[in-house]
């Protein structure tokens, strides 16, 4: 008999529909073998070692195993199926096709779940992508998945599919039998996660730095990517640590986004199903290419896209390998990051703020009055590990200076988090406001065209601007950042048009004397 019903195959942040259809006869086609199972549909090693994780589960839940011979096909057959998700599924389908559960109920089914051999049904990763493709479908009318993906499932299907946490398979089995009568489904929303738990690390914990702090929160405003020059010890990480927290809070939209890449690696936590604050991630600088941007057989997001709407950062930015730098190109101009295998291509989302750290020399000292030893050779040797192209994309290049023993000894004079964010969030909002109509909602993200409306200077910044075209030898690129940064800068000071001095500013932010 034919029994089916349905699941989801994730290919990279994304989930595409599957059904899972069982055909079992009386007659035993596999050599002798009783009870003998095959599964086509390009299932990978995991997908096909679950007819020994279903025959355990059967005998452990009291379910006779299936006699005869089981074909289990997983269409459509050209897609690739991998992981363990799809056991509980199979398991459904072969007692359906045996007529030890009604076939009927089981077809308008769902279901995700790995199978313990003891019956118990395990988390799955990706049940935000597979819930809400699946609550596309107008067939399917209940989702089963394992208890601890419950919440993250129903957030993305919403009220448009009812989602039914399971902890056995026994448990699944009754579900469907009584029609889901008396069992509520599970619900919750964005909202509840809400508040971040747990306090941000603060920018009043920093003692100086002040043109520093200034470069983070104008980045912060209009989503410009920096890069922190200065010897070790003076403060660079930590002031990276407080990025993020200076960021304005997500979207639900963001949210949901965010939250869909991390479900596809399994980081999200049953009790926390959704990413409630901007990601930070600091991979560290033996990360391979891969590592970084994404890949494999079957391509995952790599940090660039965990860090998406959040902040990455590359603390001792010269000792990444070329390679792995090289390939943040396409991805700091254009927030995405396409990565193509043999088995297909797939697009990852990677808006992220990149806030970089780095030494000015190998010794790390700068300055002969600090003790520094390296020839003039080893610094510029030490700096051409860096290309042009790669620069040209940081907005903001900032200085962080060795303090005075005065200032070690005095306690931190700045600004808080709270302080400095209501004014990103200002900044921000006037943004959206002027960028509504244009499928944006910050500065870094301009067009030509968009330059063109928006980002006209005043004959003396024109004039200032030629300047600093000729001494800087300044690249068209680096042109349009500068008129980036300097309406950001503008929108933090609550000006409508960009002045001299919010050009001069952004000009500053080019030309650090790693640079130069």
């Amino acid at each position: 008999m034919l029994a089916k019903c349905f699941s989801a195959a994730v290919i990279g942040i994304d989930a595409f529909e599957v059904e899972i259809e069982v055909n079992q006869t009386g007659v035993d086609n596999a050599g002798g073998r009783e009870g003998a199972v095959a599964i086509v549909g390009l299932p990978d090693p995991a997908v096909r070692e679950s007819r020994d994780r279903v025959m355990s589960a059967f005998l452990s839940s009291g379910f006779p195993p299936p006699r005869g011979f089981a074909v289990v096909n997983l269409a459509p057959a050209d897609l690739p199926k991998e992981g363990a998700g799809f056991d509980l599924g199979i398991a459904l389908g072969m007692l359906g096709a045996s007529g030890a559960l009604d076939r009927g109920r089981l077809r308008t089914v769902a279901v995700a779940g790995e199978l313990a051999l003891d019956g118990a049904v395990r988390p799955i990763r990706g049940a935000l992508p597979v819930a809400a493709r699946l609550a596309a479908d107008s067939a399917v009318t209940a989702l089963l998945v394992p208890v601890a993906n419950a919440r993250e499932a129903a957030l993305a299907a919403g009220d448009r599919l009812p989602v039914y946490p399971v902890a056995t398979l026994l448990e699944a089995v009754k579900l469907i039998e009584n029609g889901f009568a008396g069992v509520e489904p599970c619900r919750t929303q964005i909202e509840e996660y809400a508040a971040p738990p747990g306090p941000l690390p603060d920018f009043a914990e920093v003692k100086g730095q002040h043109l520093a702090r200034r470069a983070l929160e104008i980045a912060a405003a209009g989503g410009h990517h920096s890069l922190l020059i200065g010897p070790p010890g003076t403060g660079k990480s930590m002031l990276a640590l407080r990025l993020a927290g200076i960021l304005p809070p997500m979207t639900p939209a963001e949210t949901l986004e965010t939250s869909r890449i991390h479900s596809v690696l399994g980081l999200l936590s049953a009790d926390r199903p959704i990413l409630d604050r901007r990601p930070f991630r600091a991979p560290h600088h033996t990360v391979s290419d891969v590592g970084l941007i994404g890949g494999g057989r079957n391509p995952r997001p790599g940090e660039i896209s965990l860090a998406h709407n959040g902040v990455l950062f590359l603390d001792e930015l010269p000792e990444f390998r070329r390679n792995v730098l090289e390939v943040l190109r396409q991805p700091l101009e254009t927030g995405t990051i396409t990565v193509s295998r043999a088995a297909g291509t797939c697009t990852f989302p990677a808006r992220f703020i990149l806030c970089a750290a780095m030494n000015p020399c190998p010794c790390g000292r700068g300055e002969v009055e600090l003790g520094c030893t390296c020839r003039p050779e080893e610094r510029r040797r030490y700096q051409r590990k860096l290309s042009g192209p790669l620069l040209d994309r940081i907005d903001l290049q900032a200085d962080v200076r060795q303090l005075s023993r005065q200032e070690l000894l005095a306690a931190p004079d700045g600004e808080s988090s709270a302080a400095i964010r209501a004014r990103v969030v200002a900044a921000r909002r006037r943004q959206l406001e002027r960028y509504r109509d244009d499928g944006i909602y910050c500065n870094s993200q301009l067009t030509p065209r968009g330059l063109q409306r928006y980002c006209r200077p005043t004959l003396a910044g024109e004039n200032l601007l030629r300047n600093a075209i000729t001494r800087f030898r300044l690249s068209p690129r680096a042109y349009d950042r500068i008129l980036k940064t300097a309406r950001t800068i503008a929108d933090l000071a609550g000006s409508d048009g960009i002045g001299e001095e919010h050009l001069f500013e952004a000009i500053n932010y080019r030309k650090s004397a790693f640079l130069e």
